[in-house]
């Protein structure tokens, strides 16, 4: 850093005199004097690369350059951007240090901290040891492990052998808050909780900072380090307000504020978070809130809950949350040498995870999530408004990007709204249509979510209100960032146009709209355009316009197909190399105006990931999580969770679709939009089942666990077999040639779907080569779960019933071509199905085999 220093300020003293200096062509030096200076310098300022034309201009205009040559006039213009470009490259270089030393600092410290936590670990591992080597290994006695296990008790929660305090003494507050601020320093810069490095977040001058999350500890937490351009002060304004960084957040109210004698202030406050899906409840939080001042100048902001072991005083509840608690948590702000602040994060947090389905018990219990949600959101919000006020974060159009940062805080809290349905928001479940796989919730009152100013635009004389759609299903082996890409980028692989139609008319002046579902919808729109208006540093998260371009109508009921339609759009979690990160896709129907406080009713899809599970191979199945997520259901919703838990990655799609409706109109709109949700997740489940990581990987997974049973390559040989007596020809060309292993491949490599059925009173599939599995959309894990009647339809169970005693009796027989549907309900259409008799070794019926001839989906 000094030798950059001492360049640059040697350079400072020379540009001075070297204005004054210049070397014409010839090695000459000329002289200029301190107008001659001034009146070149204000050229520079205008055009700093003049042409030959307006030198000679210049000698003409400015008497006092009338004794220099054109050539030495070009040359002093060649010097002075020599010179701004040096300058320029010198205060590049002077950030670059202060940022590496400020990163070198935080690593120095980091690793401090970490060699602590070393001492810690070999010499509780050394104690523990000697333990286990005084105690016998016959004895089952518990009291050691008693002892230690109340130790560790003791030592996470220290406040629990506290008296109880008087909660409206200060004094009693002013006493937690300094023991939450003790907590809190001892995880930010201490080693009272084992962290463990975020995969995929490196250090670095131009990186988010140092992530880890928390290991073995209470609760779930995790601790972010990193650096901005931003001073302490007005660092610590930015977080105090969560709401505007923590999509999450949807109240804080501040209680109380009581004054401290050190400088600093305590608040009480009251918080309420939004559930991630529509399966779980959301949360809420009652804290006590301290920002102080340290002696070498750090600002802290520390939190914790406050309940009975806590002391303080009781916080209000609400009915429809679930009590949550904060561990001692918090910020500490530390100013930089030359500017800029060194921010440490620490979230810690227990979700009370017990009163949600198991399945996505992983979103609670998982401090990974919470490092993508909380913790690193805060660190990239805060980034990004110190590039912004810097001036190198451009924006396309004229908005502000605090307005911009605006509508998608909107887009993201009017989603969120949608999904949880507030009661106090106005929000009532309608009843359902016997199937518990898409839920409907009404508002009458809008003004409660959009303003008083949207009842105008969205709502007619005749009244009306805001319906919503809502569904979960799970996901299997589908990134989350990829699917949100390609429901992006691929809008009518999913969309419908008249829907979007319908709800872009909602905010046009006198225009209306038959509700969709009650006629046939014929139109298309021609493309999609996507028009960026901002995006943060990282491309982590992408605001723009969409413009549906419609095509030309030619009768009245395609009027409105022929506009062009436009939505706000907010995608978000599209970087692959964000492990864990949540993928979001949501937009709203905007007019052609686009004004700032325009309404906006939210729709989309939200991708959670849930943690993997590494004891099985992957799957590509796709679940509807309707039958199988109910709380305190048994039977066949365990035995579906244990198949979930037997697959690889697995993530939550939550999707939600608001409309706007008139009164006589809710129950066709409630029709239309259980409709419209259904063949959305049908959608989604083809697009899941198209972009799972490769066909060809599941190929060679199911190809390596039918290889893997001696039992597989049996029945190949028997299937072969009996298909070659009963028909005189080869089931696939050279099986007569090939035997176990090879034979084997052959089958699950050939073209038309077979598949091998238990002779059973109530007939289950055995076996399915890649073809049938495709067509089944499923995998051999699940392949035993699907029975032969659910697949063949009426037709084709007649056929088979007619053709049965003949397939006893002389072997196999052709079923005519017809339908059939897959596991995901799309219907297969095939040409033909050979039907044959399976025998073992002693010739006695085995199973029956199918393959269905020239198979797609229709």
């Amino acid at each position: 850093m000094s030798m950059v220093a001492a360049t640059s300020v040697g350079k400072d003293k020379l540009s001075s005199a070297s204005a004054m200096v210049g070397i014409d062509a010839a090695g000459k030096y000329v002289r200029y004097t301190p107008e001659q200076v001034d009146a070149l310098e204000r050229v520079y300022n205008e055009c700093p690369k003049p042409s030959s034309l307006r030198r000679q201009q210049l000698i003409r205009e400015c008497p006092i350059l009338s004794n220099i040559e054109p050539k030495q006039i070009k040359v002093w213009f060649q010097n002075r951007r020599c010179r701004e470009k040096q300058r320029k490259e010198a205060s590049r270089l002077q950030t670059v240090n202060r940022k590496l030393s400020a990163m070198n600092k935080l690593l120095m410290e980091e690793n401090d901290r970490l060699q602590k936590q070393v001492s810690q670990l070999v010499y509780e591992n050394g104690y523990m040891r000697q333990q286990l080597h005084h105690t016998s290994a016959a004895t089952t006695d518990t009291s050691c492990e008693s002892a230690v296990t109340s130790g560790q008790r003791g030592q996470q929660n220290p406040l629990s052998q506290n008296p109880p305090r008087d909660a409206n003494n200060p004094a009693s507050l002013l006493a937690i808050a300094e023991e939450t601020l003790a907590e809190f320093l001892s995880k930010a810069t201490g080693t009272s909780v084992e962290w463990v490095p975020l995969v995929g977040m490196k250090p670095g001058p131009d990186s988010i900072g140092i992530i880890a999350v928390s290991h073995n500890c209470s609760g779930v937490a995790a601790r972010a380090c990193g650096l901005v351009s931003l001073e302490p002060t007005k660092v610590a304004e930015i977080l105090k307000d969560r709401p505007s960084w923590f999509r999450e957040c949807r109240r804080l109210d501040v209680l109380s504020i009581i004054p401290t004698g050190n400088g600093g202030n305590i608040e009480l406050m009251y918080m309420q978070t939004y559930a991630p899906t529509t399966i779980a409840p959301a949360r809420d939080f009652w804290t006590l809130r301290y920002t102080t001042a340290l002696d070498d100048g750090s600002l802290v902001i520390c939190e914790r809950s406050l309940t009975p072991s806590t002391g303080g005083p009781a916080g209000p509840t609400t009915p429809g949350f679930v009590r949550a608690e904060m561990l001692p948590s918090g910020y500490l702000v530390r100013p930089c040498e030359g500017g800029g602040s060194m921010i440490h994060i620490v979230d810690h947090v227990d979700w009370d995870a017990w009163n949600v389905p198991e399945v996505i018990r992983p979103l609670y219990e998982s401090p990974k999530v919470l490092a993508h949600k909380a913790t690193i959101t805060a660190l990239r919000h805060i980034r990004q408004i110190a590039l912004e006020l810097s001036g190198e974060v451009s924006f396309t159009g004229s908005r502000q990007p605090a307005v911009l940062r605006t509508f998608s805080q909107r887009l993201s809290r009017g989603f969120n709204d949608a999904v949880n349905g507030f009661v106090d928001d106005g929000w009532t479940l309608l009843s359902n249509d016997g199937s518990d796989d898409v839920t409907i919730a009404v508002n009458s009152s809008p003004d409660k979510l959009l303003g008083t100013h949207a009842s105008m635009a969205l709502f007619s004389a005749l009244g009306g209100g805001i319906l919503c759609a809502k569904a979960s299903m799970l996901l299997q082996n589908v990134p989350p960032a990829l699917l949100v890409q390609f429901l992006r980028e691929h809008r009518s692989e999913w969309a419908d146009s008249g829907v979007d139609a319908y709800s872009a008319s909602s905010f046009r002046a006198h225009s209306q709209f038959g509700v969709p579902g009650l006629r046939s919808n014929t139109g298309f729109w021609g493309s999609q355009i996507i028009l960026p208006l901002a995006h943060t540093v990282e491309n982590e998260e992408l605001l723009e316009v969409v413009r549906l371009e419609g095509h030309h109508g030619f009768n009245q009921d395609e009027l409105l197909l022929s506009r062009d339609m436009y939505f706000l759009q907010l995608c978000t979690g599209v970087d692959e190399n964000a492990p864990g990160a949540c993928a979001q896709l949501v937009f709203a129907p905007i007019d052609e105006s686009f004004a700032d406080d325009a309404p906006l009713l939210a729709s989309g899809f939200r991708v959670t990931p849930l943690e993997p599970k590494t004891n099985a191979p992957a799957s590509t199945r796709t679940l509807d999580l309707a039958s199988t997520l109910e709380i305190g259901s048994s039977g066949s919703a365990r035995s579906a969770n244990d198949n979930m838990n037997s697959t690889g990655t697995r993530s939550v799609l939550t999707l939600a679709f608001q409309f706007a409706y008139e009164n006589h109109l809710r129950d066709s709109v409630a029709v239309m939009a259980r409709q419209y949700v259904r063949s959305v997740v049908a959608s989604v489940q083809r697009v899941a089942m198209a972009i799972a990581p490769s066909r060809l990987g599941c190929s060679q997974i199911g190809m390596k666990q039918a290889n893997a049973s001696p039992a597989a390559q049996t029945l190949a040989e028997w299937v072969s077999k009996s298909y070659r007596a009963h028909t005189g020809n080869e089931l696939a060309q050279g099986d007569c040639q090939g035997g176990g292993d090879g034979l084997l491949k052959l089958i699950w490599h050939h073209s038309d779907a077979i598949m091998c059925c238990s002779l059973k009173a109530s007939p289950v599939f055995s076996f399915a080569n890649q073809a049938g599995l495709d067509m089944l959309e499923t995998t051999l894990i699940a392949l035993q779960e699907i029975r032969i009647e659910s697949v063949l339809d009426e037709a084709g169970r007649k056929a088979l019933c007619s053709e049965f005693n003949k397939i006893m009796q002389q072997g196999f027989a052709r079923l005519p071509g017809g339908i059939c549907m897959s596991s995901m309900g799309r219907p297969v259409s095939y040409e033909e199905a050979v039907v044959w008799k399976v025998l073992d070794e002693d010739d006695s019926p085995h199973c029956l085999a199918f393959m269905f001839v020239n198979w797609s989906f229709v």
